[in-house]
């Protein structure tokens, strides 16, 4: 059994029975528990543990004659086009041995299902095992299905984060909504704090539940016999399926630990959420570096500075990227938590010394300098290491996070990074001394469209520290969630609504005159390239566009940016002495 301290481990402890399965086996697994497996030593795990290869589950994949075992590792019911997936894959092959590991418990398929009793055994899977035999050709060979939830990825030793409900997101005004159109009036809901599970669509309670199967699972592995408290309608809906699961009711009778669990939402603290905060390199790395394919919790690493390949506009398809996932050695883990929980500063000292340690120890010709650490001199300190191939593997956990962030530091976002940042504490000061409409009136200056390359002599650029619409709506919502009280206490709501109208304007004019829209702006507009009469439609249609509610759903783009609040939820186990 684990302790409380060693919560993090638990997926390590998860993982070992998939690994138990693979042996001389094909695996194929879904992008979600990749990204799980991603942060608990990833591909390399599973080679380790005796699996001949790992392939993307999909209905393009099979294998050949001499491959006779496969393993399926996904995150979904096995229902719909998961069974396609399986059926395409067991159709196009020659398999006669199969296992299926599903994320999602058998308890979470009886309620897929519209069973509402409890069932001896496993029939959902007993069924689906016959299934498998029959598309494997022979009701003689063999087949298996079972439940691990390798939904948790260990991210450092005080943090754990669930990449598979990264897209599970608390509760908005047009959630209740959307519910309430589907209720006779008599029984609609007043607020969202009145919402109860059995209210919400099946497609999020099958989530919910998969959640707390998996936050059961983790508690019982731990031994905790846990007292839950909730901060927001979301978190007190999942505290509460977790006090009512029946197994967790059963571990709780006999567990030896005691523990305080906290659930909140994330969108009661969305300052947290789109602050542009100065202490900490990783948020800073995962915030400028684009997002490995697939992923939500790790970021590309351009490599191509430990090899000789020359700089081309198409060279990021030359050097497959690295990422922040290292778990080569200890020195590795050491500086990662140090990126993590120091302070910019100081994490970026730490990065040029494990850097300068690596090269001493390899005896490379590396030249000391101290002062202000620079993303050339740490660029120039990677490069020591191109020539030496075993020098290379042994430290490319400390070469990619030194790469990382290097091209952090001379990312040109990084100087808009700032500017928010100032921005920030500006509108923080200016809340305590004035109005909430003379501070909203304050970001209108700002509210205008990027330059291009401009036409003058100098042939000056457009400014990197100046604000893009990205920027500005974040600056929208951290304003708009300080100011609840700043704003009741203000003058009336007409001059508000037209200061409101005002930022709506210029900020639809900001975006049009974008070339290319960014992710974010994409999954608030659903498109690619800004067209006028769309944007103008979308912004005064009906005139009943309200900007603090358009700015709420701008979150749900932004949190899977950020490691600190990928999850849309944060737990806290506080362990009771």
């Amino acid at each position: 059994m684990l302790t409380a301290e060693d919560f993090t481990q638990f997926p390590l402890l998860v993982w070992e029975k998939v690994f138990a399965k693979v042996k001389k086996a094909v695996v194929f697994m879904d992008d979600r528990c990749a990204e799980a497996l991603h942060w608990s030593g990833g591909a390399a795990a599973l080679l380790e543990a005796g699996a001949r290869n790992l392939k993307q589950f999909s209905s393009f994949e099979a294998c050949g004659e001499n491959e006779p075992k496969a393993v399926f590792v996904v995150s979904t019911l096995l229902k719909g086009r998961t069974v396609d997936i399986i059926k395409d894959i067991i159709s196009l092959s020659n398999f006669q041995y199969c296992v299926v590991i599903t994320a999602v418990p058998h308890s979470v398929h009886l309620f897929a299902n519209n069973v509402s009793s409890e069932m001896e055994g496993n029939p959902v899977f007993e069924q689906f095992e016959e299934k498998l035999c029959e598309w494997m050709g022979n009701m003689n060979y063999t087949a298996e299905v079972m439940h691990a939830p390798v939904g948790f990825a260990s991210v450092s030793q005080q943090l754990l984060v669930a990449p598979p409900f990264a897209q599970l997101f608390p509760l908005l005004p047009p959630d209740l909504e959307s519910i309430n159109a589907k209720r006779p009036e008599k029984k609609r809901f007043g607020t969202l704090n009145d919402l109860d599970g059995q209210s919400l669509p099946v497609e999020l309670q099958i989530e919910i539940k998969c959640l707390v199967s998996a936050l059961n699972s983790m508690f019982d592995a731990l031994g905790l016999k846990e007292e839950s408290f909730a901060v927001g309608p979301m978190s007190r809906i999942i505290a509460g399926e977790l006090a009512n699961h029946s197994q967790a009711r059963n571990r709780r009778k006999t567990a030896p630990n005691k523990a305080s669990i906290i659930f909140i939402d994330r969108t009661m603290d969305l300052t947290g959420a789109v602050g542009h905060h100065g202490d900490n390199l990783v948020e800073r790395i995962l915030t400028v570096l684009n997002p490995l394919p697939g992923h939500v919790t790790d970021v590309q690493v351009d490599m191509l500075e430990l090899t000789s390949v020359q700089k081309t506009p198409h060279s990021q398809n030359t050097v497959a990227p690295g990422c922040l996932a290292q778990t080569q050695s200890s020195s590795v883990r050491v500086l990662w938590e140090s990126m993590l929980t120091s302070k910019h500063k100081e994490a970026l000292m730490e990065v040029r010394r494990h850097l300068v340690e690596a090269a001493t120890k390899e005896k490379l010709p590396i030249k000391m300098s101290m002062g202000r650490v620079t993303p050339e001199q740490l660029c120039s300190y990677v490069k020591l290491f191109r020539t030496n191939w075993e020098a290379l593997e042994s430290h490319c956990g400390v070469l990619q996070l030194g790469l990382a962030t290097a091209q952090m530091l001379r990312h040109p976002s990084l100087a808009r990074w700032d500017s928010c940042l100032g921005f920030e504490r500006l509108l923080l000061q200016a809340l305590g001394d004035s109005d909430f409409p003379a501070v909203l009136r304050q970001l209108l200056p700002l509210m205008k469209p990027r330059g291009g390359e401009k036409s003058s002599s100098s042939g000056s650029r457009l400014r990197e520290d100046e604000c893009g619409p990205d920027e500005l709506i974040l600056l929208l919502v951290y304003l708009y969630s300080l100011a609840a009280e700043a704003q009741q206490a203000g003058t009336g709501e007409e001059e508000l609504e037209k200061l409101e109208r005002e930022l709506i304007g210029a900020l639809t004019l900001v975006i049009t005159q974008e070339t290319e829209l960014s992710p974010l702006l994409q999954n608030l507009t659903g498109e690619k390239v800004p067209l006028l009469s769309q944007f103008f439609n979308k912004a005064f249609a009906a005139e009943c566009l309200f900007l603090p509610s358009l700015l709420l759903v701008v979150l749900k783009s932004h949190c899977n940016r950020k490691i600190s609040c990928h999850q849309a939820f944060s737990l806290y186990i506080i362990p009771k002495l």
